[in-house]
């Protein structure tokens, strides 16, 4: 595998990568400097050979319906448009909520926008915080992933966050029927942040096929911690059931770095897989900067990290 591990030269929280049509990787991030939107942006970066980066500066400078906390965006080329999936703050909190996250969509005709927002309001309202949206298209349905804050959510005295799935209208107007549990906490891994956060976490997740099986990673434990990683789990269905690996996490700290997580597949220039993610290291301080990892899915379909 020619491919090695590379720490970009910038920060890159909750990374996501997109190839385009033109041939070109993207990658949308949430940003790291602090300021309540319009301040914020998101920042977009590209280039032909995953080293090299050209920086775009910050998109979707203005919004309809978000105030703050504008994280975790992805966006997707579909019939050549760019769509931008995201969270943020929703501005209507009738109950002054600590946490009142939602998703929302933009689209541009450039994968470095400008981008607009097709709603004043967030994609669908399910009653509690949401955050981290993937989007998975096949056979023209598009199912919406996302994790269900901690916030309010006690389970046996622990706040926890847990992974939805629901498939959208395919003009990303709405959802159709209503959302599926897929993944909550329970691997031992998941609550090694708990004894000081009072929280365990599912999150982060992303979705792709292979062989004919669907693939979904996903981070546990807090993001602000050493012991933030990733872990998969299998499913014969975008939308479930889905069975953890045993082997997970299949990414954690390693070397210098700590944190690893939110993370993305793709496949380098040469087709391998690859994984984007953030982590940190004492250099970094508590900066999430940007990590890409060669990876490969064995011939019995686990999924294995070489960082």
């Amino acid at each position: 595998m020619a491919f090695q591990t590379l720490r970009l030269p910038f920060k890159a929280a909750d990374p996501f990568v997109m190839q385009a049509s033109d041939g070109r990787y993207y990658l949308y991030c949430t940003n790291e400097n602090e300021g309540e939107f319009p301040v914020a942006g998101f920042p977009v970066r590209s280039s032909d050979d995953l080293i090299n980066w050209q920086d775009h500066g910050l998109i979707l400078k203005t919004a309809k319906w978000g105030v703050k906390c504008f994280w975790a965006p992805e966006c997707y080329e579909i019939n050549g448009r760019y769509w931008l999936f995201y969270s943020a703050d929703w501005k209507e909190n009738p109950t002054n909520a600590l946490e009142n996250f939602r998703i929302g969509v933009a689209v541009s005709d450039s994968p470095v926008g400008p981008f607009e927002d097709i709603s004043d309001q967030p994609l669908f309202d399910p009653g509690y915080p949401i955050i981290d949206a993937n989007l998975y298209q096949e056979d023209g349905h598009f199912y919406l992933y996302y994790s269900r804050c901690c916030y309010e959510h006690n389970i046996n005295g622990l706040e926890e966050s847990w992974i939805y799935g629901i498939e959208l209208k395919p003009d990303f107007s709405g959802v159709i029927g209503e959302p599926k549990l897929l993944m909550r906490p329970e691997q031992e891994w998941e609550g090694r942040s708990a004894s000081y956060t009072g929280r365990r976490w599912n999150e982060g997740s992303f979705l792709f096929k292979h062989d004919g099986k669907y693939y979904m990673t996903y981070s546990g434990n807090f993001f602000g911690g050493p012991h933030y990683a990733v872990g998969y789990a299998m499913s014969d269905h975008p939308l479930g059931d889905f069975v953890k690996a045993p082997e997970n996490p299949i990414l954690e700290c390693y070397r210098e770095v700590t944190g690893t997580g939110h993370s993305c597949m793709l496949k380098s220039p040469e087709g391998e897989w690859l994984i984007c993610y953030h982590g940190r290291t004492v250099e970094t301080g508590e900066d999430r900067v940007g990590f890409i990892s060669p990876a490969r899915i064995t011939e019995d379909g686990r999924v294995e990290i070489l960082p």
